[in-house]
């Protein structure tokens, strides 16, 4: 059999489930003051100079001063979950009520972390903590502390933890700046896999920006050839100055193992995601813009000598954009002087930034460059999503739909228009998501000829329906349409 190539996160025994209670929107009080304060200076990126080794004896020098000096700031995070499953109806019937009850079972997973805050602040990934029921941190001289989740955010798959030692100060990793990164900088990785104890591989940057890896919303990753494994979830990827480049996620892998490729959320989303925190809710700065990448007959019909950049094919009325001057058929290229070469690069450069500020667009419009001042600001949720539990006896009884607005488009992970009805979520015995005429993310567009106006409109819409319904959706970008006929009967094509 041929090996293929599997993407795995790093969280050891990962736990499978719903998502965390503590939603996004629904967190307990943040950080104190003081904490945020901390957090704000430990995230000032440095400027460092590279260089290749002098001499062979440079070529010697050890890493261990800079593990000395950063290993006591990553942890070891163990989870626990217990799986409450339901008893069997026909237990009972053999074994009697109350008599040999199936005991809870307790899933155990473990992953890594980094201290970003001396008060006991620290960052791993979503995915290590969500669903657990219980959390544990390990500190590198073996103290225990149980721990609590501050803040997640499951789009950037991390998370913020804190514990209280009672005891001086803890070490930190400094956040530095990714942006400066380059392919070829060495880098150390810190974390703890298959559960063996804190490790320490090195390796190098082995690619930037890269894009379509599918670990989370934002496409946009460092990748390493550092020895990372199961368990080093969360875990810290270190240069040369002893700043965090970027938190250990994920591998390729055919084995299970490190194979030399993994990747990293830079750590300029990280330093996004710790402000988050401060407010208890990540403020994604939105354009009101979308586009496509340029291919190759764009970039000769345009002018360019590659392909480059992103065509723009939707400019939202009264968006940043629009009142930036951006237009449908410009070509954005770049946002403060780097190169933005496709939509998911653009998005990431953008996500960096906090709102309220500014950035330049740099574009080709007509064959000239020009720059472009656009403010980011917070998506509105304008129209109001209006969350609708669709009822009847239609195929579509079951299924949770919602006004799209900016603000929802960017909550559900962005690359949705910012208009239409969504489909958020389905009964698992929902007719449609049994047949599978829908998923969560469809955008509905019509039902029989009549187009979809609003999440309330489309209940009437499918109670008029029952007994056949044609349904036009687009989903990843791309029509479909189905026809369906009571009582199972369907077809779809696109």
């Amino acid at each position: 059999m041929k090996p293929t190539k599997t993407l795995l996160l790093l969280a050891a025994g990962a736990i499978a489930g719903t998502s965390f209670a503590m939603a996004i929107d629904q967190i307990e009080p943040q950080a104190s003051a003081q904490q945020a304060e901390a957090l704000a200076a430990a995230a000032a990126p440095p400027e460092t100079p590279r260089r290749v080794p002098a001499s062979s004896a440079e070529l010697m020098l050890s890493y261990a001063p800079l593990v000395k000096a950063t290993a006591p700031a990553v942890v070891n995070v163990y989870t626990a979950r217990v799986n409450r499953t339901r008893r069997d109806p026909f237990w009972d019937l053999f074994f009697g009520g109350g008599r040999m009850t199936p005991q809870p079972r307790v899933e155990q997973s473990l992953g890594s972390g980094v201290i970003v805050d001396g008060t006991g602040l620290i960052v791993t990934n979503n995915h290590v903590v969500e669903g657990a029921d219980e959390i544990k941190v390990a500190l590198a001289d073996r103290r225990e502390f149980a721990a609590k989740l501050m803040f997640t955010d499951k789009q950037l798959d991390l998370a913020l933890l804190k514990v209280e030692t009672g005891g001086p100060a803890l070490p930190v990793v400094p956040l530095g700046d990714s942006d400066s990164a380059e392919v070829g900088d060495v880098v150390i990785a810190i974390g703890n896999p298959f559960g063996v104890g804190q490790t320490v591989t090195h390796g190098i940057v082995s690619a930037l920006a890269r894009t379509g890896v599918g670990i989370s919303d934002y496409q946009f990753f460092v990748q390493t050839d550092a020895a990372i494994n199961p368990g080093n979830s969360g875990g810290a990827l270190i240069g040369m100055d002893g700043r965090l480049v970027g938190i250990n996620t994920a591998i390729y892998s055919r084995s299970g193992g490190s194979n030399g490729i993994g990747f990293a959320i830079p750590a300029t989303m990280v330093r996004q995601f710790i402000a988050g925190a401060k407010t208890g809710k990540i403020a994604r700065p939105w354009l009101g813009m979308a586009g496509q990448p340029v291919t190759g007959e764009i970039a000769r019909a345009s002018g360019l000598d590659r392909p480059m950049g992103v065509v723009i094919n939707e400019v939202t009325k009264g968006s940043p954009a629009d009142r930036a001057g951006v237009r449908i058929g410009d070509i954005v290229y770049a946002v403060d002087g780097k190169d933005a070469s496709d939509p998911d690069t653009l998005r990431y450069l953008v996500a960096s930034k906090p709102v309220g500020e500014t950035v330049k667009l740099t574009l080709l419009r007509g064959g000239k460059a020009e720059n472009v001042a656009l403010r980011l600001v917070a998506p509105p949720e304008v129209p109001a999503r209006d969350t609708t539990l669709l009822a009847g006896r239609s195929i579509l009884a079951g299924i949770t739909v919602a006004n799209l607005s900016p603000a929802l488009s960017a909550e559900l992970g962005g690359g949705l228009p910012d208009a239409g009805v969504v489909v958020i979520g389905a009964d698992p015995r929902a007719p449609a998501l049994r047949f599978g005429l829908v998923q969560p993310g469809d955008i509905l567009e019509a039902v029989n000829g009549r187009a979809v106006a609003s999440a309330k409109g489309l209940q009437a819409q499918a109670n008029e329906a029952q007994a056949q319904m044609t349904l036009r959706m687009s989903r990843g970008g791309a029509t479909r349409e189905c026809y369906f006929r009571a009582p199972s009967s369907l077809q779809c094509r696109g």
